[in-house]
């Protein structure tokens, strides 16, 4: 299969070209000025179109267990509803349970998988230390995965305590790879949301009040000196507090490797969300929870300067009837929002056509620096000969409102409900073959790759 795509604008990290692109056997054949010949199985006139790397998102919970059930899209459906938005590729998580050996769940969460049209990676998450996890990291390793995600929170379940933390970073910088944290100051916030539950305050509001910046913040500079002593590569996600950036910055500037992750919620919505009643209020029930409007000027920023080095979604969708489980008690609300369809048209829409920031830094937020981070980079994320032929056509005239009615994923919720935006992925190629084409899924559209990585 053979695709000449003519006429575009290519968008890479680095630079903005006119070109012509060719792709042959899933890859990246050439790049310059050509016409079609005989063989090419089709042409798509690209004119007045920009050319993108198909996206890397890396921070994605598909079919997510939790009391109120599975996150409501599974690898079909979130993936489906990814390639839309221009996401090529998707790095989830493996959530063992404790005393459950790392390599064991990498396996069950690869067959469920299996029906991803996305290509696909994961980050492996020790939930506890035993004798045996140093070798179960260097397995997983063995079998491709590179990166290991960790959490400061949720102590009681799948959260570390200080000295496991601080073993498990040891273990996964000696054998080569990086451990990404969830940052928040987990016994902290427990206190506040027993405080708030003796009090008899249980709505929405009281899950954002019980998880302030400032334990995020510092839950961020624990993280940063773990992994210093550790001697570890770093990735924070989710970062949406202006606080936590200070220390990132610093950090940064000690060339220390860490890299830190900022989602779209962080840079569109804000802790108003939480006034109104429970239908209201619940959908935007996520951890860390949305800050305040100067919050999101910072996150801006930190973009722009680099501080921040990719835009990830977490998406973890829940229907209402899902996050209805805490009507009476918000603690019991899953946490969690939709968003991997969205991210390019939001960044496109509220940050280049707002001139926060440009387009090459888009690409490089989205595509290219989370396929570097994550060991993807000679296949993933970039516009050059050799690459995968993962590509986004993107129509810079399109106009839309975003809807649950009319969104891909599977939930009747949207944390993004009715705002306008602008532009859409006109055509999406992974793999040389074209998937999204004019708002439809193309059929015999087949099943994504699982995407090994290296040290």
């Amino acid at each position: 299969m053979s695709i000449l795509i003519k006429n575009g604008i290519l968008v890479r990290s680095a630079d903005t070209i006119r070109a012509d692109i060719l792709t042959m056997e899933g890859r990246i054949s050439r790049i310059g000025h050509f016409t079609a010949d005989s063989e090419t199985d089709r042409v798509i006139d690209a004119t007045g179109m920009y050319i993108l790397p198909g996206g890397v998102d890396p921070h994605v919970h598909m079919h997510l267990p939790t009391p109120a059930g599975y996150s409501s899209d599974d690898f079909l459906s979130g993936s489906r509803a990814a390639l839309f938005g221009g996401t090529t590729t998707l790095i989830d998580f493996v959530t063992p349970g404790r005393g459950e050996a790392l390599p064991y769940a990498l396996e069950k969460r690869l067959r469920e998988a299996e029906n991803s049209i996305a290509d696909y990676s994961f980050h492996v998450s020790p939930v506890d230390w035993r004798n045996s996890t140093a070798d179960e990291i260097s397995e997983c390793i063995r079998m491709g995965v590179t990166s290991f995600k960790v959490y400061m929170a949720y102590k009681k379940t799948i959260g570390l305590d200080d000295d496991n933390l601080l073993k498990v970073m040891r273990a996964v910088g000696k054998a080569g790879g990086i451990v990404t944290v969830h940052c928040e100051d987990g016994d902290r916030i427990e206190k506040l949301r027993d405080n708030y539950y003796r009090n008899g305050q249980l709505t929405p509001l009281f899950h954002a009040l019980s998880r302030p910046a400032e334990l995020e913040a510092s839950a961020v500079k624990k993280a940063i000196e773990l992994a210093m002593r550790a001697d570890c590569p770093l990735y924070i996600v989710h970062v949406s507090s202006k606080e936590s950036l200070k220390h990132i910055r610093q950090t940064k500037l000690k060339k220390q490797p860490v890299f830190a992750e900022t989602c779209p919620q962080y840079l569109l919505l804000d802790e108003s969300k939480y006034t109104g009643t429970f239908a209201q209020t619940a959908p935007y029930v996520m951890s860390p929870p949305l800050r305040t409007t100067e919050d999101n000027r910072a996150i801006w920023e930190a973009l722009a300067d680099g501080t921040l080095d990719t835009v990830g979604t977490d998406h973890c969708p829940f229907t209402m009837e899902q996050k209805k489980a805490g009507l009476e008690d918000s603690r019991k609300i899953p946490g969690g929002a939709g968003g991997v369809e969205h991210r390019l048209q939001l960044l496109y829409t509220y940050g280049l056509l707002t001139k926060r920031l440009n387009f090459n830094q888009i690409a490089n937020l989205i595509s290219a620096a989370p396929a570097r981070i994550f060991g993807l980079h000679q296949s993933k994320g970039r516009i050059v000969e050799g690459s995968d032929a993962d590509l986004v056509i993107w129509n810079p005239d399109a106009e839309d409102i975003i809807s649950a009615r009319r969104h891909k994923m599977n939930c009747d919720i949207n944390i993004y409900e009715d705002m306008p935006v602008r532009g859409r992925a006109e055509y999406v190629v992974k793999g040389g073959r074209v998937v999204v084409e004019n708002g439809e899924l193309a059929s015999g559209t087949t099943r994504g790759r699982f995407l090994t990585r290296p040290v």
